[in-house]
């Protein structure tokens, strides 16, 4: 650890600044004020309502420093040598995502001031590395502002904390010599679109990517009830599994199975769905102010005007989201965002939590320990006042779901009332929609997708450009419909509608159009053309669910596997190869949640062929500590 060489100041005792002005201040633990200090969320550090971290650490100073210098932000950390694995900052005036380049100590590229210069975890900086904000670059020297070290004030007008010796390297690289034998400089991170002598991002130690499954020991578990009848949302999930079991798999040996993946590759995976939303999100924004790109997402012109309202008004509103993955030694890819009524939720956040301590498998932790308490925390922050009904179609799944997101909300505070299906809908005399017992239906969140909505438009309107053919109570006789519901303007819909933007595989061009060569996407096309198929290639409907209308196709044109289903009229884009990894004799998609835009736990999806679809199983997944993985 760091032997202080000068006597602390009292924590939050202003040290001295950085250039910008910048506030360097004291963290000395050890100092602080309980009454001043009550609670875990008295150290939360906000600048301009912008969350920077906690008082008074290094991630905090960097991340302060480049808000107030240059009005960016990184992505948030769990450590501070996780910045050198980023690959965009956030610019907080227009949300735009601004590419970020690290490069190791001894690189090509030299630092410059204001680059972040991160230290490796081990020695004084044991468990998180260190970062700082280079202030100066000179021949043979550096020096750079930091916080979390030193907690002693600086000299008058030094607007640094320490300097390092700079060196070149035979090959001609900058080194810069740790000033500790036992802590390592690991490199410097500029925002900066040239990525000459930049890091080529990739697993570090592919092997802690390469999940594996186990059986737990087998005792007859799967003959016994587990899981609570007298709660609503199990009772509807043993219904719809036909028993107490998280998977429909025949073999009752698979009823034992459950994967693990290590703590390195969900902590990537946390990193990537929290990059990946920030990306869709800017995408979005880009298809909305771009008439050419919104056309080739197949949504009426008709409501493009209210689709433009709805990111105006609630781009922050967005409640649930999964992404799905293929991890692998290969890395990380994903396949798409499902932004609009992302489902899987009650396997992950309680089913698979309670299949592990009835199969009394104990090692590891449940990635989706907490993922309720993350939508209870969603549910309060929504907004919604009064009651909050959700709506659903007739299918048992549906029912599930719902009931967990129902329990959710009311824990959050919310009055919530089911509604399965549209009959019971009616007007009353102020030409509302009402529920079956009266109550004006004002907020909604919908297991149904925005496109059935848009499916019931195009039905009934031949013009795309003419209004949207929608019911009200002066139409006597005619009962409100779920498009009559979902765009009415004074109802308030979870998920928005401008989900169903980041939720089409249009997107999926555009991304890489934007972001080419990004370690987490795919390349995908609108077209195929060139020598996009030497490598085999995915045709996928853009509006496509459940897997359905998908095709794989080898590098020679050789049809691997395809679905079918009701999504063969719509347009198609074109996405590179990468197959699932076969675990054990099943292919295996990792899935995150993202609730409200952050990751908050995750689950796997597994089939027999090459595509997940509607019907593949979900079995249980394990976080491991890395060696345990390895180690079989």
């Amino acid at each position: 650890m760091h032997k202080l060489e000068f006597p602390p100041e009292k924590f939050g005792t202003l040290l001295g600044r950085a250039p910008g002005n910048v506030a360097i201040y004291s963290s000395h633990y050890a100092s602080v004020d309980p009454a001043e200090y009550p609670d875990r969320d008295s150290f939360r550090s906000f600048l301009d309502g912008v969350y920077m971290g906690y008082k008074w650490q290094c991630v905090e100073f960097a991340r302060r420093w480049l808000y107030v210098n240059h009005g960016y932000v990184f992505d948030d950390v769990a450590m501070a040598y996780d910045i050198f694995a980023l690959h965009h900052v956030t610019r907080l005036a227009d949300n735009e995502l601004l590419p970020l380049h690290s490069f190791r100590n001894g690189s090509l590229r030299a630092p410059q001031p204001g680059c972040l210069l991160i230290w490796e975890e081990g020695g004084e900086f044991e468990v998180t590395g260190h970062v700082a904000i280079v202030t100066e670059v000179m021949a043979g020297r550096i020096r750079f502002a930091e916080q979390n070290l030193e907690h002693c004030k600086l000299p008058e007008h030094q607007t640094w904390s320490r300097e390092l010796p700079l060196s070149r390297t035979a090959e001609g690289g900058y080194r810069i010599q740790s000033g500790a034998s036992d802590s390592h400089v690991l490199g410097w991170v500029i925002q900066t679109a040239d990525a000459r002598h930049a890091e080529k991002n990739g697993p570090a130690q592919p092997q802690l990517y390469r999940l594996n499954s186990r059986l737990a020991a087998r005792r007859g578990q799967h003959e016994t009830p587990w899981l609570d009848m007298a709660d609503a949302a199990e009772a509807a999930f043993v219904q719809a599994m036909r028993g107490h079991r998280l998977t429909e798999a025949v073999d009752d040996t698979e009823q034992y199975r459950y994967f693990r993946m290590s703590e390195t590759a969900e902590h990537e995976l946390r990193r990537a769905t929290n990059e990946l939303h920030l990306m869709f999100m800017h995408a979005t924004q880009a298809v909305l102010q771009d008439d050419n790109l919104l056309l080739r997402f197949n949504i009426p012109v008709s409501l493009w005007p209210r689709l433009r309202k709805s990111w105006e008004n609630r781009r922050g509103q967005i409640i649930t989201g999964r992404f799905d993955f293929a991890v692998s030694q290969r890395g990380i890819k994903v396949y798409e965002y499902n932004a609009d009524s992302a489902s899987c939720y009650m396997e992950a956040g309680r089913v698979q939590g309670k299949w592990a301590s009835h199969f009394g498998v104990s090692e590891g932790e449940d990635p989706g320990a907490g993922l309720t308490a993350e939508l209870v925390d969603a549910w309060a922050a929504s907004g919604v006042q009064g009651m909050l009904h959700i709506m659903q179609d007739e299918n048992n799944e549906e029912t599930y779901h719902a009931e967990y997101i129902r329990a959710a909300a009311e824990a959050a505070g919310l009055a919530c009332r089911i509604i399965r299906g549209v009959s019971e809908l009616s007007w009353n005399e102020k030409g509302e929609i009402v529920d079956g017992e009266g109550t004006p239906i004002l907020f909604v969140w919908k297991t149904w997708a925005w496109e059935t909505a848009l499916e019931q438009i195009r039905a009934e309107c031949e013009d795309e450009d003419a209004r949207p053919p929608l019911r009200t109570g002066a139409d006597a006789g005619k009962a409100p419909r779920l498009v009559d519901v979902l765009l009415r303007p004074e109802v308030m819909v979870y998920e928005p509608f401008w989900t169903l933007i980041p939720s089409n595989k249009a997107m999926l061009p555009l991304l890489w159009k934007i972001f080419p060569n990004h370690p987490y996407l795919l390349n995908s096309q609108y077209e195929l053309t060139g020598d996009f198929n030497r490598r085999g290639y995915v045709t996928k409907p853009i509006a496509g669910r459940c897997g359905f209308n998908i095709s794989l196709f080898d590098k020679h044109d050789n049809l691997l596997k395809e679905t079918r289903g009701g999504f063969h009229r719509q347009d198609q884009i074109y996405q590179r190869l990468w197959k699932l990894p076969r675990i054990d004799g099943y292919r295996t998609q990792v899935c995150t949640f993202a609730v409200r835009g952050r990751y908050a736990g995750s689950c796997v999806r597994v089939d027999k062929s090459l595509i997940i679809t509607g019907d593949s199983e979900l079995m249980p997944l394990r976080i491991v500590v890395d060696e345990d993985l390895v180690a079989g």
